[in-house]
């Protein structure tokens, strides 16, 4: 079974973009936003996804992700429930680990947050110091509700 072990984080400034390895346009929308099982349709650059997730315990959830053909993901990206969420993911590598630093634009404009993948719960890392208040349990930052409630409208 796929676990994801994530934590979430606002971004305080632009200094992580001296860090910005990468730069990958994302579209995504969901066919399923009931917090037991999240199914996301996900156009990332020229690559579909399909990602099934479970509910999120602490920072942890099971995740399942397919790549799927890009039309596919085109059309059912018209199928989702809701608007679809876009952003730019920028890769930025800190002491060895990746984060992923997300730029959203359209209804979410001005929201920028950073994720990092761990390998437990407990496993420590480096905080940059662009990182600001630690999201990670905040309902209101989870794409799928940034769908329906983007930042803009708060």
């Amino acid at each position: 079974m796929g676990i994801e072990i994530e934590r979430k984080f606002l971004v305080r400034n632009d200094e992580w973009r001296q860090a910005a390895a990468s730069a990958t346009r994302f579209s995504q929308g969901y066919l399923s936003r009931d917090p037991a099982r999240t199914v996301r349709v996900r156009i990332a650059g020229e690559a579909g996804w399909l990602t099934i997730k479970g509910r999120t315990r602490g920072a942890t959830r099971a995740e399942f992700e397919y790549p799927i053909p890009l039309a596919d993901a085109a059309e059912l990206l018209g199928l989702c429930d809701g608007p679809v969420v876009e952003k730019v993911r920028h890769l930025c590598v800190v002491d060895g680990m990746t984060w992923e630093v997300d730029e959203f634009v359209g209804a979410n404009a001005g929201l920028v947050l950073a994720e990092i993948e761990l390998a437990s719960e407990q496993q420590a890392f480096t905080h940059p110091q662009w990182l600001g208040e630690d999201v990670t349990g905040d309902g209101r930052y989870v794409n799928a509700n940034l769908a329906v409630r983007p930042f803009t409208s708060w």
